[in-house]
């Protein structure tokens, strides 16, 4: 394993860490991404609050702890 430091804070190795960043970029360029990143722009996004895309496809402002915080909320699939 790889030593951790800066821009490879899991300790990748080399090979693995050019992986992750591959899979991060086509995962960030799809439409569906694309779209929520316009959308967000449009609206206008600033450092008090997060846009959350709800499931059913509204957007709406929340705090940024509340956003982020979907795992204790059993949101994220683990």
């Amino acid at each position: 394993m790889a030593t951790k430091q800066a821009g490879n804070s899991q300790g990748l190795s080399p090979q693995a860490l050019a992986d992750k960043r591959a899979r991060d970029l086509a995962a960030a360029n799809t439409p569906a991404r694309e779209e929520k990143r316009a959308q967000n722009q449009k609206i206008g996004q600033n450092s008090k609050s997060d846009l959350h895309h709800t499931k059913s496809g509204t957007i709406r402002r929340t705090s940024i702890a509340y956003n982020r915080a979907t795992h204790t909320r059993g949101e994220v699939n683990s």
